[in-house]
């Protein structure tokens, strides 16, 4: 190993560690929901506030974290957010009731600065010509653990309790914490400046509206008063963002970031490829364990129905990386129209084959492909747009596009899968799968046209050498 290789080793690694940790929190307690419902007695609708109160304290937190992260140093931040995740799990894996169960996830949430804070970080402190290769990696990783936690929740279940999950990435955070205090420098830059809570109030008020209204739109109807409201009351406070952003000096988010058209095009199909993407990690879970008796499925268990997304995060753990490189020697606009070509073609198998194990398996394989160019394609565009000051704040909000994307993706795919039942039953007939998988085929193909939106050529004339991986 190199000498610069070895000194990126050992903060890259402990990088990887804080991201994974953030990614399992992510999807680790969604095979448990059935068993969390019928541990504390609680219906479904409170059930599913376990993810959503993750999922709205996470997009407001990326986005504050990253700016402070900017303004005060990253390393700082991301242990400090790293601590509090920690005590959310810890409160998780003790919590005696459902409502102590919802606050501990949205504690959790605070977490998810780390990915943008990790990317920032990188830029700063590591060679050049090793950052495509690394990003590339980071996002890997943070594929795999969002898939991975679809995957070991079964088995730790069957064989413990739901409290060993809290548990298990409990050790996971601490771990982080530890390495990132003992391998990661202080941030040579920084955006001194006053912290913008007027600005910080206006958009966790947005994002908590649009993703309310996301969330509970199939359960209250997405056409009800309660939807719209605060569907328009989102729209409304993002407006008002906007306007009290260009009046002061030190903004939360600089909204010229947006002027800016690599980064407006790469935010715009970071949230299309949420929403196409994303609903396959809610509905082949659920095809799966559907019982043959109704003419589709395969019976399987929380545990076996895991294993069907285990091609998806093999296929991450090199396409990312791969990305990284191919984007450095050639563009990254080339990977990211690629990652929505092949989620496309992911999606048509689904669509067209799912009556057998063998095309869930090969069209997961596609998705992880396409997933782990997109991630590592979208951060690198980013990174590479804006100034270095300004790293956390603008991956931060490519994070929350894609976040509010992959929710409003996972909903209308439920939504159009439970529109129709089998007489008689509560399960879904086939024919909805075939159309939830069909659109979001159509989304990956609508998001293929945003990435070609991304300014500059399709490829760079000239191209480099590809780099040698980071570490």
């Amino acid at each position: 190993m190199t000498s610069p290789a070895r000194a990126v080793a050992a903060p890259f690694t402990a990088l990887l560690i804080a991201v994974l940790s953030f990614s399992l929190l992510q999807t680790m307690p969604v095979p448990a929901l059935p068993n969390l419902q019928q541990a504390f007695g609680t219906s479904t609708t409170t059930a599913s506030w376990v993810l959503s109160a993750f999922l709205l304290t996470a997009s407001v937190a990326t986005g504050l974290l990253g700016r402070l992260g900017d303004m005060f140093g990253k390393r700082r931040v991301l242990i400090a957010c790293l601590l509090v995740s920690a005590a959310g799990t810890l409160l998780a894996a003790l919590a005696g009731s459902i409502g102590v169960l919802i606050a501990a996830r949205a504690v959790q949430g605070v977490g998810a600065a780390t990915f943008p804070l990790a990317f920032g970080i990188v830029r700063e402190q590591f060679p050049r010509e090793r950052v495509p290769v690394a990003i590339g990696w980071i996002s890997s990783v943070f594929g795999i653990g969002f898939g991975a936690g679809l995957v070991i929740p079964g088995v730790i279940v069957d064989a413990l309790s739901w409290r060993w999950i809290f548990w298990l990435m409990l050790l996971v955070i601490v771990v982080g914490v530890a390495a990132v205090a003992v391998f990661v420098r202080e941030s040579p830059v920084t955006a001194p400046g006053r912290v913008d809570w007027a600005g910080a109030l206006l958009l966790s008020a947005a994002i908590v509206a649009l993703l309310l209204a996301i969330s509970n739109g199939r359960g209250w109807g997405w056409g009800s008063a309660a939807v719209l409201g605060l569907f328009a009351a989102g729209v409304v406070l993002l407006v008002v963002f906007g306007l009290v952003e260009r009046q002061i000096g030190a903004p939360l988010v600089d909204i010229g970031l947006l002027r800016n058209r690599t980064v407006l095009a790469a935010n715009v199909t970071a949230l299309i490829i949420g929403i196409g993407m994303y609903g396959a990690f809610t509905l082949i879970p659920a095809l799966v364990e559907t019982s043959p008796s109704v003419g589709y499925g395969f019976g399987a268990s929380v545990t076996q129905a895991g294993l069907f997304i285990i091609p998806m995060a093999v296929t991450m753990l090199f396409a990312s990386p791969f990305a990284g490189r191919l984007g450095a020697a050639l563009g990254f606009k080339l990977p990211l129209v690629l990652a929505c070509v092949i989620g496309a073609i992911g999606f048509v198998v689904f669509a067209a084959a799912h009556d057998a194990a063998w095309p869930l398996y090969l069209g997961n394989g596609i998705i992880g492909i396409g997933v782990g160019f997109a991630f590592a394609s979208l951060a690198n565009l980013v990174v590479s747009a804006v100034d270095p000051r300004q790293t956390g704040e603008a991956t931060g909000i490519n994070t929350i596009m894609r976040t509010i994307g992959g929710t409003l993706g996972a909903q209308i795919a439920a939504t159009i899968v439970t529109s129709t039942l089998v007489p008689g039953t509560r399960i879904p007939v086939e024919s909805g799968y075939t159309t939830a998988f069909t659109l979001s085929a159509i989304a990956m193909g609508v998001a293929t046209v945003a990435a070609l939106a991304v300014p500059g050529p399709l490829r760079k004339a000239t191209p480099a050498p590809l780099p040698q991986a980071a570490g």
